[in-house]
């Protein structure tokens, strides 16, 4: 752990007041590689403006913590919580979640894999305060179980309605149609009624 504490001291050493220097997107790969395991990959890309944004898709859900620590120890900031299900997820009964970092403008997210049921994370709110509501819109709408957050109550959702309502199939143009809350979740929960 102290090279990994020597390797943030020199990240910074190398990266003054934190901004994209050269170097840095290796660094940032170092950092995460000391804390999350060899077999983690940062990649970047640059968009025609100049724009970098880092992708890492970490070894598994248990590097997630080690992984973030280190996010904070080179100054990152956690912009966003995202859950997905690509369908080559699916496939092979995964579910993808993806936590976006500011690094001084430069957008880094970690993607952790998890089993399609029975998914399980470490919760971020001690590193990350700003993670509490997030975490807890990813437990109250997905089948996620946050470990060790301090306030697992659902946020928004009424309690009789059946939990982890975006495990559901609800078509895009549902959302996007203008359509009240009441007449949205009619609809969501009409369609668990009629599965077997």
């Amino acid at each position: 752990m102290s090279d990994c504490i020597n390797l943030t001291s020199e990240i910074r050493e190398r990266v003054p007041g934190g901004g994209v220097r050269d170097g840095f997107e290796a660094c940032v790969a170092a950092a995460l590689v000391c804390a999350a395991g060899e077999e983690t990959e940062v990649l970047w890309c640059q968009d025609h403006k100049g724009v970098q944004t880092g992708w890492c898709r970490l070894p598994s859900g248990e590097s997630l913590l080690p992984a973030a620590r280190a996010v904070a120890e080179l100054d990152g900031r956690l912009a966003m919580v995202t859950a997905y299900l690509p369908e080559r997820a699916r496939e092979k009964g995964e579910r993808e979640i993806a936590y976006h970092f500011d690094l001084d403008g430069t957008t880094l997210t970690l993607t952790v894999i998890l089993p399609l049921q029975w998914a399980r994370v470490p919760s971020l709110t001690a590193i990350f305060r700003n993670c509490d509501w997030q975490e807890r819109e990813l437990m109250e709408l997905y089948d996620v179980q946050v470990v060790g957050h301090p306030d697992p109550r659902r946020l928004f959702l009424d309690h009789s309605l059946p939990h982890a309502p975006f495990e559901r199939l609800v078509p895009y143009s549902t959302f996007t149609n203008a359509a009240t809350g009441k007449a949205l979740w009619d609809k969501v929960l009409a369609g668990e009624r009629e599965e077997p």
